[in-house]
């Protein structure tokens, strides 16, 4: 892996992580979220304009001159890593990210709507697909209607416009449709804060948004930088975990104790530590080499999102644990986390698909003479 990519923050991104999270603290508290699983939905709504509109994230990964902010990969990580400590219930994972990504491949005037946050996007596909492979095909009429249907797709229900995927003779066409055309039948789902939908299209009118040349590339570019910065909400829902559990430790006395004195659980504590400090390395490398547009973009992202993924699930069930009775309950806010690792898991697919990848990139030969 190559040793140029910076993995501390800048100057910029600094500002960019407290800016962020001075919102999310104010804006995105646990009982907030915790409203979502009721149906609740006007936090997304109104922390999204926030995020979107005022401080002008939306369109973080489009380039100036088509009316983003010229941001880069590793901006869109801090952004990430912010919103996973807070299980911020926002599309920007599917909408400014891989939605973006897929929508610059063309010369649509959508992705200027999208930058400036007048519209919110997402790509139908399944949320475990990870490869333009895995993506399914809508079929176009005669009369250019577009008919299909997608299940558990994330980010449709804050979406504006959906992304279809359509073969024809000479390639893969996107083709954009509007969201109210469809039928969209929310999924309840373990993490309700990215709820799944299921999506029928029936003889709907669409437009080329990315032509049939560069279709197959834009998608696999949209899920590759959607799979890498996974891995820094992951690793942002980590770090909370960590912290927390600390904190609690810290305060929680037992046999006249502080409950953090005890050395098993220091010991846990301290290998935890490392797991999340190792989690947020492999995180910002990942982002790093799509950024610096290095060649082990897909060694990184196979090894971030494959690690993070597993460090995610481990820091919110050690957290339950050692919060003890009071981590089983829903007043208390590290359920939200659990949750959120355990559906991240399996988002732009599993662990386990993530290290075969890499085992081909390097040519690890597994098994066999």
């Amino acid at each position: 892996m190559s040793e140029d990519i910076l993995l501390l923050d800048t100057d910029t991104e600094i500002a960019l992580r407290r800016t962020v999270r001075d919102l999310l603290e104010a804006n995105c508290g646990p009982g907030m979220v915790a409203r979502v699983y009721d149906g609740d939905r006007t936090l997304t709504t109104r922390l999204w304009k926030a995020l979107a509109s005022d401080l002008e994230l939306a369109g973080l990964l489009v380039p100036e001159e088509r009316g983003g902010a010229g941001g880069c990969a590793r901006d869109a990580a801090v952004v990430l890593e912010e919103l996973g400590r807070f299980v911020a219930p926002v599309p920007f994972l599917t909408s400014s990210v891989i939605a973006a990504t897929v929508l610059l491949a063309g010369d649509s005037q959508l992705v200027g709507q999208l930058a400036a946050g007048e519209v919110t996007a997402a790509l139908l596909a399944p949320f475990t697909a990870a490869s333009a492979n895995g993506v399914p095909s809508f079929w176009k009429d005669a009369d250019g209607r577009l008919s299909g249907r997608v299940s558990s797709v994330a980010g449709v229900l804050d979406a504006d416009v959906l992304l279809a995927a359509v073969e024809t003779d000479t390639g893969t066409e996107i083709h954009a449709i509007s969201a109210a055309a469809a039928t969209v039948t929310p999924v309840i789902s373990l993490d309700m804060t990215r709820q799944l939908a299921d999506i029928v299209v029936e003889s709907v009118p669409g437009r080329i948004v990315v032509p049939a040349s560069s279709g197959v590339a834009a998608l696999q570019a949209g899920l590759t930088i959607g799979a890498a910065l996974l891995a820094s909400e992951q690793a942002g829902v980590a770090a909370w975990c960590l912290e927390t559990a600390v904190d609690y430790l810290k305060l929680r006395r037992q046999f006249g104790r502080v409950v953090g004195g005890f050395q098993a659980l220091k010991h846990r504590l301290a290998d935890l530590y490392v797991e999340v400090e190792t989690a947020a390395a492999t995180a910002r490398y990942a982002a790093g080499a799509i950024a610096a547009a290095d060649p082990d973009v897909g060694i990184g992202t196979a090894v971030a999102a494959a690690y993070c993924a597993d460090v995610a699930v481990q820091a919110a069930e050690e957290a339950v644990q050692l919060h003890g009775g009071i981590g089983m309950t829903w007043e208390y806010p590290v359920h939200l986390y659990l949750k959120r690792a355990k559906a991240d898991q399996l988002g732009l697919d599993s662990p386990g698909r993530h290290r075969s990848a890499l085992a081909e990139l390097i040519d690890l030969r597994l098994g066999g003479n």
